[in-house]
């Protein structure tokens, strides 16, 4: 932030408080901020926030006194977010749809926009860390633990990063609403947005109803036995609480699925043994701001718990083998990020296998 003075600096507005208080941090320090409100794609016929949140954007770069447009990223989003998330849903997998919104929209479609407009950094409201040095960019954690967000940002391009400013990585965000305050933002007191990005308050589920429709399948308990139904395996991801058709009383807990006979293995607790020691996660599509070998704990899903491992290099793929048994049950398709220390190192999509030689010889 004390190198921005002077400098074309485009920021990600979303019509929140964060990326809000990211922009009048930079004017702050005498940055030449333009405001950009990104359109995604939104599901016909659902409720979508897009026209309130873009109509805060304004107010806030109108507060500011910042120049602003908006960037219709729409196609981008539905091609490379959307098509992506049915896709793998399609196949029994769980992805990750914030990670490839950040890749291919904010990091991607508005990174090369802002730079081909003449923008010589590009900020968002992220709550994580960069460090620039020369030809080199370190991710690390955001200070508030609680926010932090770099989970989400494995697999931005490190070209891309070093182009870029997350003005709002070493506040908590306590602190983040007093500076809104102080600023006087009009958005200062606006709730946080919950659920996919650019979904606004659809959940994936509801998404997933509208695209898949349901298919009523048998749901059975650990030992085999026939304990009700629900309403379709595509519509579920390993480790989530599940609402079935039963008299049998829950909370329930999906373990295992068995996508072809769209069945779903369910438990009280989200565990099975079969998750615990010997797993080894193999990681496809990797991205590394660093060398992996360094790494020496990883996240499953954002706000998971983090678990210590190693990480090795067989054949040239690429496996994080825990080393401790894991907490819960956890899901093919999900990103596993790597980290050593606060350092996000980067990260890969999960497969779970028992061990790489077995993996290899079957």
């Amino acid at each position: 932030m004390e190198n921005v003075k002077n400098k074309k600096v485009y920021v990600g507005l979303s019509g929140g408080v964060d990326s809000a208080v990211s922009a009048a941090l930079l004017l702050r320090s005498g940055a030449k901020v333009t405001g950009v409100f990104i359109k995604g794609w939104y599901p016909p016929g659902m409720p979508c926030t897009w026209a309130s949140d873009r109509l805060d954007a304004m107010r806030v770069a109108a507060r500011l006194g910042i120049p602003f447009y908006t960037l219709d990223a729409s196609e981008a989003y539905k091609k490379n977010v959307i098509e992506y998330l049915i896709a793998e849903y399609a196949v029994g997998r769980t992805p990750n749809p914030d990670v490839f919104c950040n890749r291919d929209i904010k990091f991607g479609v508005f990174a090369r926009d802002a730079f081909e407009r003449g923008a010589q950094y590009i900020a968002t409201g992220h709550y994580a860390r960069l460090q620039h040095h020369t030809g080199d960019a370190i991710l690390s954690r955001g200070v508030d633990i609680k926010k932090d967000q770099s989970y989400f940002l494995w697999a931005v391009s490190a070209n891309v990063f070093l182009r870029t400013l997350f003005p709002i990585g070493e506040y908590k965000k306590p602190h983040v609403r007093i500076l809104a305050k102080k600023f006087n933002i009009p958005v200062a007191r606006k709730k946080d947005s919950q659920g996919v990005c650019f979904l606004g308050p659809v959940s994936v589920e509801e998404f997933l109803r509208l695209e898949f429709g349901t298919e009523i399948g048998r749901a059975l308990d650990t030992n085999g036995n026939d304990i009700g139904t629900h309403d379709g395996a595509v519509l579920y991801t390993i480790g989530e609480r599940v609402a079935l058709h039963t008299l049998n009383a829950g909370p329930w807990y999906v373990v295992a699925k068995n996508f072809n006979k769209n069945e779903l293995v369910v438990s009280h607790k989200n565990t099975l043994p079969a998750h615990g020691a010997g797993r080894v996660f193999l990681l496809k599509h990797t991205n590394w701001f660093s060398d992996p070998l360094q790494a020496r704990s990883a996240q499953y899903r954002y706000h998971g718990p983090l678990i210590s491992g190693i990480v090795e290099i067989k054949n040239s793929e690429y496996f994080f083998t825990p080393k401790y048994p894991l907490p819960e049950a956890v899901a093919d398709g999900q990103s596993l990020v790597l980290y050593h220390g606060a350092q996000c190192v980067g990260g890969g999509i999960l497969q779970l296998c028992d061990a790489y030689t077995q993996k290899k010889s079957s």
